[in-house]
């Protein structure tokens, strides 16, 4: 289960480069590329949840071993796939009990 405080979009941009140390644009390519959907308030503006934080540091970990955008994405995706099996299969682990 997710807490919904961790999808909850609570940072400006700004604030975010800041905390994960990239720059604004990079954080917007990433959007471009679909490495990352931040939440928009009714005017437009991102607003960037706890779990983005993670997804930004995760990325910029990749970047820096080396991988390309196109590699960043195949790793986040294969990675979300491997979290969702692991939960279904600790649930059905758990039905058995």
């Amino acid at each position: 289960m997710t807490d919904r405080g961790q999808e909850l979009g609570l940072y400006a941009i700004s604030v975010v480069a800041q905390l994960v140390g990239t720059g604004q644009q990079s954080i917007r390519l990433y959007e471009r590329k679909g490495l990352l959907t931040p939440d928009r308030t009714a005017g437009g503006t991102r607003r960037y949840s706890n779990a983005d934080l993670a997804v930004l540091r995760r990325i910029s970990e990749l970047l820096e071993e080396g991988l390309n955008l196109a590699g960043v994405a195949k790793v986040l995706e294969l990675e979300a796939v491997n979290a969702r099996l692991q939960e279904e299969l600790s649930l059905l682990r758990s039905r058995r009990s």
